[in-house]
């Protein structure tokens, strides 16, 4: 028994004072509506209505019931409204999670102007480099950066960066710059302590095969902006994104190494929980960081 499908009915029976009445506006048969009544009035243990072949009279409890009832379906068909209008426009608050680098670099002037367009929806980023469960911690959705997506994520890719491997001038200046990609062994390297592979460098060498080296970090941190800063510094070779260490590179404070080696390519993504029912807010902002990062450069 649908309870409150039963409670529709019996308010509608009650508001033209017919059965039959109530079964022409609903669209359904007549005994459909009797049944449904008499479902009601069986599982409250009370006569909602006394009829008679000519008319019907609510009860006390009927009259009692049907102002309750009344009340009841008009909030969930306020709640079935303003969730309808979720889903159509914009609104809410909208939770985000996204790497640190990633997001100091290039989310500020993003955010700044989803909302100037939606200035119903408020966000609230959360930064962080763990991988974060975004159902069990609430967020909407998060932007993740890997090879590749888990199974279990529905996401979009907005955009693709590369990993490259480099250092500071004065670095090389004192230590030399490897001609091989296994000289990196005895170079001071700085590890990121996320990487999904650990100390293992991977790149696709010149003949176009996977080439992996085994570093050993002198420094290892879980933070791209601390080694990127390290790096600058002369501290080591860094094996970083592109998005972090573009700048660098373009103005010379970092020089790519090995450039006969190709570098590893990863995605950008925007995830979330699920594809159906995607709310307003978040199809939104998802296509607005695809629209935005389809126009920048890694």
């Amino acid at each position: 028994m649908d309870t409150l499908q039963c409670m529709s009915v019996f308010a509608k029976v009650a508001e033209l004072g017919s059965f039959a009445a109530a079964a022409e506006r609903l669209g359904v048969a007549r005994s459909v509506v009797s049944k449904q009544v008499v479902a009601l009035e069986e599982r409250l243990g009370v006569r909602l209505i006394n009829r008679t072949t000519r008319t019907l009279h609510l009860t006390e409890a009927g009259a009692a019931y049907l102002e309750r009832c009344n009340g009841i379906l008009a909030e969930v068909d306020s709640l079935e409204a303003s969730l309808g209008a979720l889903a159509e426009s914009p609104r809410g608050l909208l939770r985000v999670n996204a790497p640190v680098s990633f997001a100091i670099s290039h989310l500020g002037g993003v955010l700044a102007g989803y909302r100037r367009l939606y200035p119903e929806v408020g966000v609230e980023l959360a930064v962080n480099d763990r991988q974060v469960d975004i159902v069990e911690e609430g967020y909407d959705l998060a932007l993740r950066i890997a090879r590749k997506l888990e199974s279990s994520l529905v996401g979009r890719r907005l955009a693709t960066a590369r990993m490259v491997l480099c250092a500071a001038p004065g670095y090389l200046a004192r230590r030399g710059t490897p001609a091989r990609l296994e000289a990196l062994a005895g170079h001071d390297c700085i590890g990121y302590t996320y990487w999904g592979s650990g100390d293992d460098w991977q790149l696709d060498g010149p003949d176009g095969r996977p080439a992996t080296v085994r570093v050993k970090p002198m420094l290892r941190v879980n933070n791209g902006d601390v080694i990127r800063a390290a790096a600058l510094e002369g501290e080591g070779v860094i094996f970083q994104p592109s998005f972090l260490v573009g700048d660098d590179l373009r103005t010379g404070r970092l020089v790519e190494l090995l450039p006969d080696h190709r570098p590893m390519e990863i995605g950008i993504y925007a995830v979330y929980p699920h594809r159906k029912y995607l709310s307003a807010k978040v199809r939104t902002f998802v296509d607005y960081l695809a629209d935005h990062f389809a126009k920048v450069r890694f």
